[in-house]
């Protein structure tokens, strides 16, 4: 493929010591950590969170699904999720030019409720992930985190965020205060613009006990994951949010794209049969305003790719999830000729580099 490819989501996986190294020496012991448990597997534990993370399922990418287990350690991880000076290796297997990088780790903690912890230890995390990045700026772009545990602290890390030379911020499903639609975070809206850090809502980053309890066996909740996603992007839509700040720009993390067309069309239908029993008028349809203002990652969704037309191919941008389970690495180059070959070759090359150049001033 003749287009360098640049993944616009893919991973670190933190180092056992990531969380300890830029702390307080009060605060190292109660970091988030690595143990091992008596069937000699290895899991990642935050203290405060029930649920530790499986070691093996975030190391799963280019597994056969027949092997990938929960179960795992942590010298099983790929090491260039955490040492940089292996990353590049990596990205040329998989044909990739560059990749935004996401935490691991730090998605769980977004879902922890002692906000002063999330704040501790997502400050440690940028610091940590700012170190792996200034090892090749040109190919590793980082995503730091805020706690959002008030709106005057939110613009405080945007600040310290940029400082680092990070390239975006990614945000707690759920904030300290109030909800994103809340006029109290205009000022933090308007300060991420002015600073230029794109602002990112990632899978896996709101509370499971958050909008409601998934039905059936665990697959079904598996298949859900996006689903709090969507609610952010409506509420940010429906919420005026956009419509107070025209220059803001939210991306969608990881919960695919092929399902917008039908999702804005609810929208679209639900405003103009029902906006004046409810208060609250937009500028435009919502679905004019989603395609304006919202930019969604996706790995291998062949429907995002064949409803390019029902989008906008401007704010589209296609990643690898390396090295997570779903991750298409290290077969994306014959995923993206597969996937892509009915694309003229401009809007591809939107798809897969462009968009996320022109995002995040690569």
């Amino acid at each position: 493929m003749a287009t360098p490819v640049i993944s616009a989501d893919s991973h670190v996986t933190e180092h056992p010591d990531a969380y300890r190294k830029h702390v307080a020496a009060r605060d190292r012991d109660d970091a988030p950590h690595v143990e091992r448990n008596a069937d000699g597997g290895d899991v990642y534990v935050i203290p405060g969170m029930r649920t530790a993370i499986p070691i093996g399922l975030v190391a799963a990418a280019g597994k056969r699904p027949e092997d990938i287990s929960l179960a795992g350690r942590f010298e099983d991880w790929y090491p260039s999720g955490w040492d940089p000076r292996l990353r590049a290796a990596d990205q040329d297997r998989d044909g990739v030019a560059a990749e935004v990088l996401y935490p691991t780790v730090g998605m769980v903690l977004c879902n922890h409720k002692d906000l002063a912890y999330k704040r501790t230890y997502m400050q440690a995390y940028n610091r940590w992930i700012a170190e792996y990045c200034a090892t090749d700026p040109a190919r590793l772009v980082g995503i730091g985190q805020t706690a959002m545990r008030t709106p005057a602290e939110g613009i405080e890390d945007l600040r310290e965020i940029a400082a680092l030379g990070l390239r975006g911020v990614m945000l707690p499903g759920v904030p300290g205060q109030a909800d994103y639609d809340d006029p109290i975070y205009d000022p933090f809206w308007e300060a991420a613009v002015d600073i230029g850090l794109p602002l990112s809502f990632h899978i896996l980053t709101t509370p499971s006990d958050w909008g409601g309890r998934v039905r059936g066996p665990f697959m079904n909740h598996a298949v859900a994951i996006i689903r709090a996603n969507q609610d952010i992007m409506g509420m940010l839509v429906f919420g005026g949010v956009f419509d107070r700040h025209p220059r803001l720009r939210i991306v969608c993390v990881e919960a695919d794209a092929g399902w917008v067309p039908h999702w804005t069309y609810r929208m679209d239908h639900y405003y103009e049969r029902h906006r004046y029993m409810r208060a609250g008028t937009l500028s435009r349809r919502p679905s004019e305003i989603f395609r304006e203002h919202i930019y969604l990652t996706f790995q291998d969704d062949w429907a995002a790719f064949h409803t390019v037309r029902l989008q906008n191919p401007e704010r589209l941008m296609w990643g690898n999830d390396f090295p997570h389970s779903d991750s298409t690495w290290p077969r994306s180059q014959e995923v993206l000729r597969e996937h892509t070959a009915h694309l003229p070759a401009a809007t591809r090359d939107l798809i897969l580099r462009d968009n996320v150049v022109r995002l995040y001033g690569l």
